[in-house]
Parts: structure tokens; C-alpha cells; sequence
């Protein structure tokens, strides 16, 4: 073997070998930062720093974030801010995205229906610039796996883009997707995983590696939402993950409030790619 055959073959193996990491393709400090939001945001103040409105979000930029996903639709409910903190972020040049909510008690070709016509009103009535959006589906615990690749399936179907899936770290989700057909499975797996995970203190399911394998579906994650807000005593509670190489802080930079924070399992440029590849042409 000659030294440049070495070299394209580690090239080539040391990706596989970092995705085999507890944590991932890349350390905390490395990892590209997404925002989520929806119209409980922005959080109540809790210590000095900078701010953030829906119409402005500078400081989030500043702060580093390359992405902001919006919630547009929880089942029959139109988030009120959705549009507000679309256009902010245009403003920011931040790339778009946006989830739908979906509930179990509603079938998945009306909550798609309803997803999809409050973006394409969302762009028009404020006049949107931006050329795509990356489509997320927040599944409810309670969704039957029949419900999930229902809405994947009618996502699919009406904009040719395979959604992302975000899952709550719970049991019950877990149950469901374990207990799915391999037919279902097959078809979930289409799909980028948006994982949630707060602490290494979950026995069996202390990183992101153990979580993704613990679906049953997915042995690979896209996003990670590494921090989380729970109301909880009258005050917006922050949870946030530190183990391994993913010590992440409390607050989101100089911020002043808290935020559901996210990092992507890759570099910036993958970032892009990944976004361009899951993203309507709305």
C-alpha cells in the first residue's frame, strides 16, 4: 500500500470510526447550533445578559446559532408566534425551519394538511424570501406507529421530503416504535432522527448512542436537543446534559433566559447539506 492509498483509506474511516463515539461525529464545542421555538418563547428573564424577540434575534446569531426551527401546528392549534419568528430569522439570515406537533387523536392527512398550508400561508403573508424550510414531525408519546409513518408518509407524498422525526426521551414512545412492524420501522428509518436527551443519569440510556439504539428503529441521530426548558414552581427550569465530551453550559452563550438548545451531528458544511436535503421548496 502506497502512503496516499493510507491516506484516502484513513480519510475514509476515521467518519465511521467518530460516528461509533457515545456522542457522536463531533464534541460539544464543535457541534453546529440549531434554536427551537415556539409561541411559550421567549422564556422569562433569570439572569443579565442579552435578549431576544421573536422579530429579533441577533443575539442569538452572535451567540452562534445557525438554525431556527418554529413550531407551526400542535394538532388543530395554530402557533400564534410561528410566523413572527420565521421572518425574524430570514431577517438574520439564519436558516428556516419548522414542526409540526402531532397529536394522537387526529388523523395524519389532516395534521399534515394543516402543517403544510400554515407554512405556505406563513410565506406569503410575510413575504418570505427564503427558498426552503426543513420539515420536522414532533410526535406526541401517545402516537401510534401506524399515526407516525402515517404522517411521514403524507409529508412525503405532498413535497417529496423525507422529515425529520423529534421523539421525547420517555418509555412509551419507546414501547410503540420497539413493538412497531419491520415495515413500519423501515419506513421511520427513512427519516432523520431528532433525538432529546438532558442527563447521563438515565440507566441504559446515559448518551445519545444508547438512546438512538434504544428506539428500536434508528442507531443514528441528525440532531441532539442537549437542553431543555420544564415549567416547573412557577419558573422555566433548565436542564442540560454534561458527559463525555458534551459538558454543555446552562445558558446559550451571554443569553439572559433559557432556550432549547440543539447541536448537530456533523460539521457546519454537513449542516447545509443535511438542511437542503429535508427542506420544502414551500
Amino acid at each position: 500500500m502506497t502512503f496516499r492509498h493510507f491516506l484516502l483509506l484513513l480519510a475514509a474511516v476515521l467518519p465511521l470510526l467518530s460516528c461509533a463515539t457515545p456522542y457522536g461525529r463531533v464534541s460539544f464545542k464543535s457541534a453546529p447550533q440549531i434554536i427551537n421555538v415556539s409561541e411559550y418563547d421567549p422564556k422569562e428573564k433569570q439572569r443579565s445578559g442579552r435578549s431576544y424577540t421573536p422579530s429579533n434575534q441577533k443575539a442569538l446569531v452572535d451567540n452562534g446559532a445557525l438554525g431556527l426551527i418554529a413550531r407551526a401546528t400542535k394538532g388543530s392549534h395554530y402557533d400564534t408566534k410561528c410566523g413572527e419568528f420565521l421572518a425574524g430569522a430570514e431577517r438574520q439570515g439564519m436558516l428556516l425551519g419548522s414542526y409540526c406537533f402531532v397529536v394522537p387523536n387526529q388523523s395524519a392527512q389532516e395534521q399534515a394538511s394543516r402543517f403544510l398550508g400554515r407554512l405556505s400561508a406563513i410565506k406569503k403573508n410575510y413575504r418570505l424570501q427564503t427558498q426552503r424550510i426543513l420539515l420536522v414531525a414532533d410526535f406526541d408519546t401517545k402516537c401510534s406507529a401506524n399515526l407516525m409513518v402515517g404522517f411521514v408518509d403524507q409529508i412525503y407524498r405532498r413535497t417529496g421530503i423525507q422529515p425529520v422525526v423529534y421523539l421525547e426521551n420517555g418509555p412509551q414512545i419507546r414501547k410503540t416504535l420497539n413493538r412497531a412492524s419491520e415495515a413500519q420501522k423501515h419506513r421511520l428509518r427513512k427519516c432523520p432522527y431528532w433525538l432529546a436527551l438532558y442527563s447521563n443519569g438515565y440507566t441504559n440510556l446515559e448518551n445519545p448512542h444508547k438512546l438512538a439504539h434504544a428506539s428500536g428503529v434508528w442507531h443514528d441521530w441528525s440532531m441532539w436537543q442537549y437542553g431543555g426548558v420544564f415549567w416547573e414552581n412557577g419558573r422555566s427550569k433548565i436542564h442540560n446534559y454534561n458527559g463525555g465530551n458534551w459538558n454543555t453550559p446552562k445558558y446559550f452563550g451571554n443569553m439572559d433566559r433559557p432556550m432549547e438548545r440543539n447541536g448537530f451531528n456533523g460539521s457546519t458544511s454537513q449542516l447545509y447539506a443535511f438542511w437542503g436535503k429535508h427542506s420544502w421548496a414551500w
